[in-house]
Formats: structure tokens, C-alpha cells, sequence
């Protein structure tokens, strides 16, 4: 197989790992040792990369590559990110589960059903998946990728539905505890000499 035409990314390659041309590989697969079981990853260039063996080490796996023959060669593949072909990952999940991927290039919808947009990246800043968007001809639009916001997924149907007021994009109309205009210009500043924007 050549260059993937859909990648995936499985992986990045660490630093190297003793003496005889092991890596230390971080995975994206639900079960690191896993990433053995895709066959050939292949780098954004078009290497193509064999796993030789594949053993646990803490948080990462320790791979060694075929044609990897020392810590020189190792060190070279440091940086390097491995991608698989998405035809190569299984389509078996349960229902409501899907690749990231998946998501990027489908279109918006809100709670009406009408096309507000389309999913350009999934993203993950630690505090869990987010949804990067254009909303209304506005790009970089992020919202929380939880069910509350995002109620509906339907990749088949090339679709996914957001809840407007739970993804923060329109403000709630019957929130009672939101404050009217000018609200915020009433709150207490504190003494003057307390510093601060004033």
C-alpha cells in the first residue's frame, strides 16, 4: 500500500530507547500494544514503517521498527508521526461510536434541522473533545463536544445537530439568574488603591 489517501494518525515516535534501535512510541489506540495489528504505519512522507516487536513501557510502548538497526537510526525517527489509511480501521463499534475523524467534514445542524455549518477538527485541550466549527460564516467557532451540546451524531447521514444554547453559542432567553444589560457595570470595584483594572 502507498501513502494513505484518508490518514489516521496512530502514533508519534519519541526518543529512542537503549542502544539497539528501540523507540519510545506514544499510540492513539484504545489498546497501545494495538498498534501493532494495523500492519504497515506510514509517516506523512510515505515511509513506510514495520513493526518488529511491540512491548509496554509506563504510559507508551517500546517499538522496534524492521530496517531499525541502531540508536543513530533511532534517533532520527524522533518527531516522526505514523498514520494508517482509515479503510484499515474497523467499522464494528457499538452504535454511537465513531473515529474523530469521522466528524471533520460533516455538516451542522441546529436544533431545527437547518445547515448552520460544517466540522472542520476535533480537538482536545485536556479538559475534554471539542468541536472546532464554522457557525454562520464565522470559522474557529469551538463548542463542547458533550451530548448536551451535541445531541445528535449521524455520520451516515453526513451530519451532526448542536444544541444551540448548550453549546454557548445563543444565550438561554429563560435563564432567570442571567443578568440584564448593564448589569455588570453595577457590581462593587472594591477600594481604589486595591490595583486592577479600573
Amino acid at each position: 500500500m502507498a501513502k494513505p489517501q484518508n490518514p489516521i494518525q496512530m502514533a508519534v515516535i519519541g526518543a529512542a530507547h537503549g542502544i539497539k534501535g528501540e523507540l519510545r512510541v506514544k499510540t492513539f489506540t484504545g489498546d497501545p500494544l494495538a498498534l501493532a495489528d494495523y500492519g504497515p504505519l506510514y509517516a506523512k512522507d510515505g515511509r513506510a514503517f514495520e513493526i518488529a516487536t511491540i512491548r509496554p513501557a509506563n504510559e507508551v510502548v517500546v517499538v522496534r521498527f524492521k530496517g531499525v538497526a541502531d540508536r543513530n537510526a533511532a534517533e532520527a525517527l524522533t518527531g516522526t508521526e505514523l498514520f494508517v489509511d482509515r479503510s484499515a480501521l474497523p467499522d464494528d463499534g457499538d452504535e454511537g461510536e465513531f473515529y474523530h475523524a469521522d466528524l471533520v467534514g460533516l455538516q451542522v445542524r441546529d436544533e431545527t434541522g437547518a445547515p448552520v455549518g460544517k466540522v472542520f477538527a476535533v480537538q482536545n485541550y485536556g479538559g475534554g473533545d471539542i468541536l472546532e466549527i464554522q457557525y454562520q460564516g464565522r470559522k474557529g467557532v469551538l463548542i463542547p463536544f458533550t451530548q448536551a451540546a451535541v445531541p445528535v451524531v449521524d455520520v451516515a447521514g453526513g451530519f451532526v445537530t448542536i444544541d444551540t444554547v448548550a453549546a454557548g453559542l445563543v444565550d438561554d432567553e429563560d435563564d432567570e439568574n442571567a443578568p440584564s444589560d448593564g448589569e455588570f457595570d453595577k457590581r462593587p470595584r472594591g477600594p481604589k488603591d486595591a490595583g486592577g483594572n479600573r
